[in-house]
């Protein structure tokens, strides 16, 4: 009988495309699979490699293999309204770049704009007085 294939903690996080202290993190959450019990002849903890392989990676990077059409169309919706977004914000701008030209104040503008006077003088290119 074959002996299983077993991985460090090292291994384990470069088969995740993570670093090492990020692996253990996961694993003290329980959001990795358990090391195997005992240790190796270098008093490593070692990990089965199919468990590692097969378990559903969390986090940023993870696979969205299994996603459903709907969380696709779920990300497709977010990444229109963040582009709306970006295009209401530089519309925001140019209303400040306006109102300034035609002389009225920050505050009554950043009010009116939705924002804080420290990011309408930002807009602006000058400090607050």
């Amino acid at each position: 009988m074959a002996a299983e294939e077993t991985w460090t903690s090292a291994e384990c996080a470069r088969a995740w495309g993570i670093k090492t202290p990020t692996w253990l993190g996961y694993v003290s959450r329980g959001l990795a699979p358990e090391p195997l019990p005992g240790f190796d002849d270098r008093n490593r903890r070692r990990w089965d490699a199919g468990a590692v392989r097969e378990f559903p990676r969390p986090g940023v990077g993870h696979s969205r293999a299994g996603a459903s059409a709907e969380a696709d169309r779920l990300l497709a919706e977010m990444r229109d309204v963040a582009a709306r977004i970006e295009e209401l914000r530089a519309r925001q701008r140019e209303l400040l770049t306006i109102g300034r030209d035609e002389g009225l104040e920050v505050q009554s503008m950043s009010r009116a704009l939705g924002i804080s006077r420290q990011t309408a003088y930002g807009w602006l290119g000058r400090a607050p007085s």
